[in-house]
Order: C-alpha cells, then sequence, then structure tokens
C-alpha cells in the first residue's frame, strides 16, 4: 500500500460534512474530486469555487474539483468517501460499484443504522461495493461549520485492517485535525448511530426548558445507553468514554451547529422533521436512527430508554411531557449495568 501523498480521492456527497471533509484532504491529494448529485451545484461549485447549498461562505481549496459525471469522479481514485445520508447509501454504492478502482480504499463517514436489517454503515456500503477488507469508518465531535475554519478538531478512524486505517489518517490529519486509529468498527459505528437520537433528547429538553442538570443527565445516561448496544455487538468498552462517544455526543448535544439538538428544540415547540428539513436543508439523522436503534434493541433484549422515549415522539405521536415522565418514572439501577452482559435484564 502506497503512503504519503495520493494522486486522487473521490468524496461521494456534497453536503456539508463532504464539503468541508474536502479541505481535510487538499493538503495530502494531488486532486479532490467532490461529486454532486446535482448539475447545478457541480457547476456552481465550478465557477465560484464555493457550495451554494453549504457553508456558503467557505471557498473551497485550489485542488478540489466538483463535478455531477459519478465516473469520472471516481476512476483512479486512491480512496472514495462516502459523505451521503444513511437513507441513500445503499443505492449510492450500488449506482456506482462498477465505477470503483479494484484497489480503491473506502472511508464510510455516514452514521446510522440501516432499518430492517439493522445493519451499520460499513455492511451496508460492502454489501454493495464488496470491499470490506478496504473499508473504514470515521466519526468524532466534528462539526463541518468548525472544521472548514481549521478549528481544532479530531476523530477516530476505525477499519478490521490496521494497514487502511493508517493510510486514511494520512490522507487527513493535520495539526487542527487530530486522527487516532482503532480497530472497534462496531463500537464506533454504534457511537456515531446513537449519539445522535441523544441529541434530539437533549434538543426536546432544552427547549422545554430543561437546566444544565438534565442535559448533563441525558448525555452520561445516553453514553450507557450506547455502552450497552455496542457491548452486545461486541464493542470495545472503552470506545463510547472517547472521541466517537463522549466527544460527539458533547458535540451534537450542546452545538448550535447540531441538526440533531436543533430539531429537538424546534420539534418541541411544534414544527414538524419534515417542515425542518425542508427549512434547513439539512438531513436529521437522529430521527431514522430513533427507529432502526429502538428496533436493535428490542431484538437483542438491550434497555435503550432514551431511544424508545424520542422513537415514541417521534412515531407513535407521544407528547414530550409524557415521554419525560416515562423516563422519570424508571427505577434507578446500578449506573453501568449491561456493560458487560450486552444490556439484558
Amino acid at each position: 500500500m502506497s503512503t504519503g501523498r495520493a494522486d486522487k480521492v473521490a468524496v461521494v456527497g456534497s453536503g456539508s460534512w463532504g464539503t468541508a471533509f474536502t479541505g481535510l484532504l487538499a493538503p495530502h491529494v494531488d486532486e479532490v474530486v467532490l461529486w454532486c448529485r446535482s448539475d447545478e451545484v457541480a457547476r456552481a461549485i465550478s465557477e465560484t469555487r464555493r457550495n451554494p447549498r453549504h457553508l456558503t461562505d467557505y471557498e473551497l481549496e485550489p485542488n478540489v474539483v466538483a463535478t455531477s459525471d459519478a465516473r469520472a469522479a471516481l476512476q483512479g481514485a486512491e480512496l472514495v468517501v462516502l459523505a451521503l445520508p444513511s437513507a441513500h447509501l445503499r443505492a449510492t454504492c450500488a449506482a456506482i460499484a462498477d465505477d470503483l478502482s479494484e484497489d480503491a480504499l473506502v472511508l464510510v463517514l455516514t452514521k446510522g443504522i440501516e432499518p430492517t436489517s439493522h445493519k451499520l454503515m460499513l455492511d451496508v456500503a460492502a454489501d454493495e461495493l464488496g470491499l470490506p477488507s478496504r473499508m473504514a469508518v470515521l466519526s468524532g465531535p466534528n462539526h463541518a461549520e468548525e472544521i472548514c475554519r481549521h478549528q481544532v478538531s479530531a476523530a477516530v478512524i476505525a477499519a478490521n485492517e490496521p494497514q487502511v486505517a493508517a493510510r486514511v489518517q494520512e490522507l487527513v490529519v493535520s495539526p487542527s485535525f487530530r486522527a487516532y486509529v482503532s480497530a472497534d468498527v462496531a463500537g464506533v459505528e454504534v457511537c456515531g448511530a446513537v449519539k445522535n437520537v441523544v441529541a434530539i433528547a437533549c434538543g426536546v429538553a432544552a427547549g422545554a426548558g430543561a437546566g444544565d442538570n438534565t442535559l448533563a443527565v441525558l448525555m452520561t445516561r445516553g453514553i450507557a445507553e450506547i455502552g450497552r448496544l455496542s457491548a452486545a455487538l461486541g464493542g470495545d468498552p472503552l470506545t463510547p468514554m472517547g472521541l466517537a462517544g463522549m466527544g460527539d455526543l458533547v458535540a451534537t448535544c450542546t452545538s448550535e451547529h447540531s441538526r440533531n439538538r436543533t430539531f429537538g428544540e424546534a420539534l418541541v415547540a411544534g414544527e414538524s422533521l419534515a417542515h425542518y428539513e425542508s427549512r434547513t436543508l439539512m438531513v436529521v439523522e437522529g430521527a431514522r436512527a430513533a427507529m432502526s436503534v429502538h428496533e436493535l434493541a428490542l431484538d437483542l433484549g438491550i434497555e435503550a430508554p432514551i431511544t424508545a422515549a424520542v422513537h415514541g415522539v417521534l412515531v407513535d405521536g407521544l407528547d414530550a411531557e409524557a415521554a419525560r415522565a416515562a423516563l422519570l418514572g424508571r427505577l434507578p439501577r446500578e449506573e453501568f449495568y449491561g456493560m458487560s452482559d450486552s444490556g439484558k435484564e
């Protein structure tokens, strides 16, 4: 496997995260190609060096080019970065599978758990691309709005093959972006999916007037929930305490940039999911994850009360006060129950 710079890397998906991620790659790559689903967006980026829909004030690096031609974007790319909403990951991977180079690495930025199959995002991509040994995932407290301004951030890169994680690390690390490696793919992915659900709960609570103590309770009990689910899937118990877990959870539950947190606030104020996403042009991944994580927890016999409460509000029509009462009506138990026994009673 090569070392040092790369000739070409492709980023699939021109949302906020995909757009910002080009800036992390640019210092290490001769050419970064941003694939846009929309011809209009690709043309606008080519003409103005700015994404007309996301991070509109961010000027892309000189070696970043945009195209709506998937084959041109992917041909010859050493690394293909998937920066897509979870609902579109499988279909997009199926559409581009024949265009990837045989030895291309794949980095999955998508966070979530697929409904019905309950597969993690790397497994969903691998189903269609057939490259599980050449794939990695990246997660951490990484708001795109701060990444593109070179504010200090960090993430963990997890892969089943150490050399894959190490190669991806080479292509993104910088003084302002600390990239650590891990072998715990399942743990990192569970953290990335479930923290979005907890962030919605924090947004609902904040919107209803809750104080800092309440938000701290939701975040720390959210980490316990993540830990139980991660343990059930074979994850390392330390992973939820690191960047992909607590690090990302704190950022997502507290930041004004968090679409999941701000959606929770909007939800309790009476705004629907569809209206929020239409207004902000953002996908609220936590709303999708609330359904798939709830299903997975039920299948595994794991207690996930915060996820159940968010699912109740979003899917079952439960009002926020009833969800709050359900959570507070639970009898407190040993703090870290379920971390070593898959979360079962």
